[in-house]
């Protein structure tokens, strides 16, 4: 149905743009040009200045194209850890990274505080190469505490630290000065279409995987972090890659540039505001997250007592579409997208939808 408002967690609404950017896309024949042509190249490049400068990303990190977050995780166990990660689970999408690392054989290990609560402590193990952290669990509405994460950094500073940010960035800020490798989809708080992920890489990262592959690991293929360096620093990509995704991506980040940053996590606070609110109010919801420092502001996930699917109908029939909940919550959590697409009036108005059906 064409009216309807899509507040899933991700794919979400499209960013409100994005329609106009289609239409130049076809004029332009961006969905015809070369990933070896020049105009690719400068595509490639003014994504990653507005990028970085959307994200503060530190300027010597590397920003590469890949086909999702997921696949980052595959590149992440081929290319910078040799036998161990150690890693921070408390959702489904977080053990799915550790998992990962069994799906290779290797000898990782984890620190689980259950799904949705707060860890209680950091410590990692010595042989531990990298230290894989989500930013925003997407599955239950968990987000990591800055604080944790600085402390992390200062206590292993040795180790690589891998972030999540799914979901995540640019509805919060995140420092990346304080992480050696991080990656997010654009289908969340980017409001795209799916098909990219975008993962960032610093130069200790490079030089790790350098270092795995001189003492005869495999690395990958094209995938590889030598490979994507390379192709990189000529703003190109080893394969051809979802160009027009690159650019829409280009001209989202340019309009949220236009906006203020500042602007959209500022507004992202107010929203999350009044949708927790509303969950503490009414008897029959509960924010599943109890630690409010810990309640992602991009993706609130409530607890309904009496099962989710009245709730989720009644919303569908007002063209408002929220998500379910995630695996074994599927039934009794709502999960509801707070994305830079999604206007204070959008949210407000959907506050008073839930409001009135349990009047």
């Amino acid at each position: 149905m064409p009216n309807q408002l899509f507040f899933t967690p991700g794919p979400s609404q499209l960013y409100h743009t994005v329609p106009q950017h289609l239409k130049n896309a076809i004029k332009e024949n961006i969905g015809s040009i070369s990933h070896r042509d020049k105009t690719f190249q400068l595509l490639f490049q003014e994504m990653k200045e507005r990028l970085k400068d959307v994200l503060k990303i530190p300027t010597d990190y590397e920003i590469f194209i890949t086909s999702s977050a997921t696949e980052v995780w595959e590149r992440i166990v081929q290319n910078l850890i040799t036998e161990r990660s150690h890693h921070f689970v408390n959702g489904s999408f977080s053990q799915r990274f550790f998992e990962f690392t069994q799906d290779y054989q290797l000898k990782s290990s984890f620190t689980n505080a259950g799904f949705g609560n707060e860890f209680s402590h950091f410590d990692v193990p010595y042989h531990a190469e990298l230290i894989a952290v989500t930013q925003n669990e997407t599955s239950i509405g968990y987000t990591f505490d800055p604080r944790q994460l600085e402390t992390l950094r200062s206590s292993y500073p040795e180790k690589l630290i891998a972030i999540d940010l799914v979901s995540a960035v640019p509805g919060i800020q995140v420092d990346l000065t304080q992480v050696d490798t991080a990656y997010f989809s654009v289908q969340k708080c980017f409001g795209l279409p799916a098909g990219m992920g975008i993962w960032i890489v610093n130069s200790k990262c490079i030089e790790t995987s350098k270092l795995k592959a001189s003492h005869g690991h495999i690395i990958g293929s094209y995938h590889a972090l030598s490979v994507l360096k390379s192709h990189g620093d000529k703003n190109q990509t080893p394969e051809t890659p979802n160009i027009l995704s690159l650019y829409l991506l280009t001209k989202v980040l340019k309009d949220m540039q236009l906006k203020g940053i500042s602007n959209i996590q500022n507004e992202t606070k107010y929203k999350a505001a009044v949708l927790y609110q509303t969950f503490e109010k009414i008897a029959q919801l509960n924010p599943f997250v109890e630690t409010a420092i810990n309640r992602s502001k991009t993706v609130c996930v409530a607890e309904v007592l009496d099962g989710n699917n009245g709730l989720i109908e009644y919303l569908g029939s007002k063209n408002f579409i929220i998500g379910t909940g995630y695996g074994a919550y599927r039934n009794n959590h709502i999960r509801i997208a707070n994305f830079p697409t999604h206007s204070k009036e959008e949210i407000e108005q959907l506050v008073d939808y839930i409001e009135h059906y349990y009047k």
